[in-house]
C-alpha cells in the first residue's frame, strides 16, 4: 500500500508564489511516474504536470508550463510543484499521483488534496 500526503497549499495573491509538495510512503516501484492534478469548483478535475522517477521526462499542461516546475527527491520520495506567478484561474484542489508502472495510462494512489487559492 502506498500513502500521498500533499501539503504547501494556501492563500496567495496573484502574481505569488507557492510551492506544493508530495510526500509518498510504502513500497514504490522504481518505474514510477509521479503526477500532479487539479480540480476546481464546478470543472472537472485536469492534469497539471508529471515527471517519471529518473528525472528524464517532464511533462507539463499548455496553461502552466513556464510557471510551474516540478522535482522530485528520491532519497525523501518526495515530489514538488513549485508554482510562480500565480493566477486567480489557478484556483483549485491540488492532488499528486502516483503511476506505479510508469506507463501513463492510470494512476494507482491519490493523495487527499490540498487547497490553493489565488486572490485576484
Amino acid at each position: 500500500q502506498v500513502q500521498l500526503v500533499e501539503s504547501g497549499g494556501g492563500l496567495v495573491q496573484a502574481g505569488g508564489s507557492l510551492r506544493l509538495s508530495c510526500a509518498a510512503s510504502g513500497r514504490i516501484f522504481s518505474s514510477y511516474v509521479m503526477g500532479w492534478f487539479r480540480q476546481a469548483p464546478g470543472k472537472e478535475r485536469e492534469f497539471v504536470a508529471a515527471i517519471r522517477w529518473s528525472g528524464d521526462r517532464i511533462y507539463y499542461a499548455q496553461s502552466v508550463k513556464g510557471r510551474f516546475t516540478i522535482s522530485r527527491d528520491n532519497a525523501k520520495n518526495t515530489v514538488y510543484l513549485q508554482m510562480n506567478s500565480l493566477k486567480p484561474e489557478d484556483t483549485a484542489v491540488y492532488y499528486c499521483a502516483l503511476d506505479q508502472d510508469g506507463l501513463m495510462r492510470s494512476y494507482d494512489y491519490w493523495g487527499q488534496g490540498t487547497q490553493v487559492t489565488v486572490s485576484s
